[in-house]
């Protein structure tokens, strides 16, 4: 009998389920929806199951079809709100604080992730005085799927711009909405689709790889599940992984106060330890200090700034653990727990995981102990002693194992991130992505432009704007022309400018040569912001620094022509010219100099007497590129040798 009730209860729940109308995650609370255009709403129910749908005065119907599932369209509405929607059928929903404005599909990489409480430094003022509820930001889950596309998120909600949100927005969107806000003053809605680290082909669907073929055959062979779990248990090197030993700083507890330091050498904060006598160290580094910190330290709000670090760390500070880091990127900035620091003498000690190449903390980044007005410098000569040390290739970290990462797979994110939004009414795409394909530039060139295309196909938007940041300086400067992989990658971002409708930011001076996430994320997001309100909103506005057309060669110089001058040439830093080389036929690059003349640059060297080519800032991370127009935009880096 309690079988027969445990089954019949069954029963009743999944029927019960089934005839409940149920809404896709990114369809609720506090939304918002494209002005001036069809609003698509749909969702499920039990077969032929009617709906109605009331929103703004408007009233739609509709019916679940044989499987259950629904769709209608609002009429075009102008901005504003809030609105109540009510969907009813045999069960009601009421959604509550619904605006009317413009919808941005944010995706790409770490830089579009990046949150603002990442750069709350640079950015105090406005992580504290936060509050504008007419922007809000849809954070979509990171979830990989290689099967296929899937209809709906596991998860997600909208969260306005406030003191509480605020640091989970993405810097880079919440700038580029603040900035259409307060020119438009229109409701702007930030759906965040971006995933650290991965390359642009997971965020492209199968339909896009049509003149891909192997990219294809990889995304077709990645929904074999017999194939892609056979791959997780196979061994990395064809072998079991050699046992590692342990770390010594964690068996004899090199962070408490009570332990007595014996063999420590000296080491210096920042550098890194290869830099520092430590040979082709992979494994566990503890660095050990004690600093006097006064009375007035102790009682008041208190963090610790430590740099960039190569590539985990966990802090210590009195033998209590107060912050840790798993990974290179992010800048530590640790809030101590209250209690934390005492009167006179406090230990410091942190713990450095390094997996490959080198090890320890960067330079040029803040080291400090920071607390109410009063400022310790961390940086100088500390203790060190390697507590672990692994064979290089063996795995340590979590990688080199079996198996493949899902989220770098062709199609992966698009399944699961991107198709579950398609049919969301919107006004436009941000891109920020290409770090993890600077290798394949050729490619590049031509998956963007594909992946463009399908998006607008899938959205049925042909003309939607799509606007893309060109990447920035990054790692060591180089004082003689050079080759450079970044440059030819920022190369084939430009290219996509051919697509109608899409817009650059260029980014080139924002850079940091020693961090792939630089923290000026607010230029990034207005000169996005630029380029939408002449791209996506019409308004006669010069939104790009100057773009290379045309150079002639006019005997021993080069006479070069740009479009987006703007107002006028000019240097941004009042100095000549800089970052221009120039080259014959035999393509060797000698540096140039460069003078503005009207609308036009002259470009020449007593070194090269028939140049035939020209570069600028041609370099991963160039030195001083200084053309600007007057609107304060810079020039994005080319070379005429193509």
């Amino acid at each position: 009998m309690k079988k027969f009730v445990s089954v019949l209860s069954l029963v009743l729940f999944f029927q019960t389920s089934f005839t409940q109308v149920k809404l896709p995650q990114l369809i609720r609370d506090s939304m918002v929806l494209q002005r001036d255009a069809k609003i698509k709403i749909w969702g499920w129910a039990a077969p032929n199951e009617k709906i109605k749908i009331s929103f703004n005065k408007k009233e739609v119907k509709t019916k679940a079809d044989a499987q259950g599932n629904w769709s209608v369209f609002l009429p075009a509405m102008k901005a504003g709100g809030p609105y109540t929607m009510n969907i009813e059928a045999r069960n009601r929903i009421t959604l509550k604080d619904i605006l009317i404005g413009d919808v941005w599909i944010c995706t790409g990489q770490s830089n579009m992730v990046h949150q603002m409480y990442l750069h709350s430094v640079l950015y105090a003022d406005e992580v504290a005085n936060a509050n504008n509820p007419n922007i809000r930001h849809f954070w979509v889950p990171n979830v990989a799927n290689m099967q296929g596309p899937q209809k709906d998120l596991p998860g997600g909600s909208w969260k306005p711009a406030n003191q509480k949100n605020i640091g989970e927005f993405s810097a880079v969107a919440y700038f580029f909405a603040k900035q259409l806000y307060e020119k438009y003053g229109v409701p702007i809605g930030l759906i965040n689709a971006s995933w650290g680290g991965i390359p642009i082909e997971a965020m492209m669907s199968e339909d896009a790889f049509k003149e891909f073929p192997n990219i294809l055959t990889t995304l077709q062979r990645n929904k074999d599940t017999a194939y892609i779990n056979g791959l997780s248990r196979r061994p990395a090197s064809g072998g079991p992984r050699p046992q590692q030993p342990q770390d010594k700083g964690i068996t004899e507890k090199w962070y408490d106060p009570s332990y007595q330091p014996k063999g420590w050498k000296v080491i210096n904060i920042p550098g890194y330890w290869e830099d520092q006598g430590i040979k082709d160290l992979d494994g566990v580094v503890w660095y050990r200090r004690e600093f006097d910190v006064p009375a007035s330290m102790t009682n008041v709000p208190a963090k610790v700034f430590l740099g960039r670090i190569v590539d985990a760390d966990a802090l210590y500070i009195n033998g209590k653990q107060v912050g840790n880091t798993t990974y290179m990127y992010p800048q530590r900035r640790y809030a101590l727990p209250e209690g934390t620091l005492k009167p006179g003498k406090n230990l410091f000690v942190v713990r450095v995981t390094n997996n490959s190449g080198k090890g320890g903390f960067v330079p040029d980044k803040p080291y400090q102990l920071i607390a109410g007005k009063d400022t310790i410098d961390l940086k100088g000569y500390w203790d060190y002693k390697v507590g672990q040390v692994v064979v290089r290739g063996s795995g340590f970290g979590g990688g080199g194992g079996g198996g493949i990462a899902a989220q770098n797979q062709p199609g992966a994110l698009y399944n699961s991130m991107i198709a579950p939004l398609v049919g969301y009414a919107m006004k436009g795409f941000l891109w920020y992505q290409g770090e993890s394909n600077t290798g394949k530039s050729a490619e590049y060139a031509r998956l963007q432009p594909a992946m463009i295309q399908d998006w607008r196909a899938k959205w049925n938007q042909p003309a939607a704007p799509f606007l893309f940041v060109q990447l920035p300086g990054f790692m060591d400067y180089n004082y003689s022309p050079s080759e450079s992989q970044w440059a030819q990658f920022r190369e084939a971002q430009l290219k996509s400018l051919s697509v109608p409708n899409t817009g650059m930011a260029v980014a080139i001076d924002l850079g940091e040569w020693n961090d792939i996430h630089p923290d000026r994320k607010k230029e990034v997001g207005e000169r996005l912001a630029l380029a939408a309100e002449k791209i996506a909103y019409g308004d006669n506005i010069v939104y790009s620094g100057p773009l290379y057309q045309s150079q002639q060669i006019d005997g021993n110089k080069i006479i070069l022509s740009f479009t987006n001058v703007g107002s006028g040439l000019i240097t941004n830093d009042g100095e000549e010219l800089s970052e221009f080389a120039i080259a014959g036929a035999d393509k060797k690059f000698v540096w140039a100099k460069a003078t503005i003349s009207g609308d036009k640059i002259i470009v020449s060297s007593d070194a090269v007497d028939n140049p035939i080519y020209v570069r600028y800032a041609w370099a991963d991370n160039p030195v001083n590129p200084n053309l600007y127009n007057k609107e304060g935009l810079p020039a994005s880096p080319f070379r005429t040798d193509q």
